[in-house]
């Protein structure tokens, strides 16, 4: 197989042209297509053919894990890696029993998504033309199914709020959360807004009521000149 056809499943669009720009960085894989929820990416796919679906958790109409499940009951013939922002043991354990090939915490780096698709592309060249197979090739191809030299963030303590306030969005909620609970250092409102691709505004209002829950503490920078800058971390 010379090139592996790709689907982003993925309601940011932002993070949608991320992964887009990383993927076609790589030679052997090309984009067919995109969906911004789980309902249109079941149409896509069995339109489209993939050879392999990059898919958020998070997402309106149809989210990720019931997305995967229909996938797998309807038998289609497809891989996925999920690239998402959860990243609580339930999820995490939940995506795995469904059978994806990798599964990426948001954020991440172009070497990592590159180590994970060269991985696949061995593990597709590896299975093209195997049939009767033997302990060792099946040995074999299991440790392909690893990414090599990649260390996984642990996962952090899951953060639970139950009631947001009015025109607040749990995703976006859990995206800047996942982000700062990532960062090695305390983080603006400015870097926030860049990651989850909304206004700068709307991540202070996100940040400042996370604080106000006491789940963060602000760290405030006063420079010669201009406001002050306020920094987040928990």
């Amino acid at each position: 197989m010379d090139v592996i056809n790709v689907l982003l499943i993925e309601d940011d669009p932002m993070v949608r042209e991320v992964n887009r720009q990383f993927i076609e960085q790589i030679k052997g894989f090309s984009m067919i297509g995109y969906a911004g929820n789980g309902i249109e990416g079941i149409e896509k796919i069995k339109q489209l053919n993939p050879e392999l679906v990059f898919m958020d958790i998070f997402m309106p109409e149809q989210d990720g894990i019931i997305t995967l499940g229909k996938i797998r009951e309807e038998h289609i013939p497809v891989d996925v890696i999920a690239v998402t922002a959860a990243n609580d043991m339930s999820t995490v354990q939940r995506i795995l029993h469904l059978g994806v090939y990798d599964y990426i915490m948001k954020p991440f780096t172009f070497e990592r998504i590159e180590q994970t698709l060269k991985n696949y592309q061995a593990y597709r060249k590896k299975i093209s033309g195997m049939q009767d197979l033997t302990q060792h090739d099946v040995d074999h191809l299991m440790q392909q199914r690893i990414p090599e030299q990649i260390v996984v963030p642990p996962i952090t303590e899951t953060i639970i709020i139950d009631e947001l306030p009015k025109g607040f969005n749990r995703a976006t909620l859990d995206k800047v959360l996942a982000y700062i609970q990532e960062s090695n250092e305390a983080v603006s409102a400015e870097e926030v807004s860049n990651f989850i691709g909304t206004a700068r505004v709307t991540a202070r209002r996100y940040l400042d009521f996370l604080e106000k829950q006491s789940l963060l503490k602000v760290d405030i920078q006063y420079g010669s000149v201009g406001r002050p800058i306020h920094r987040y971390y928990i």
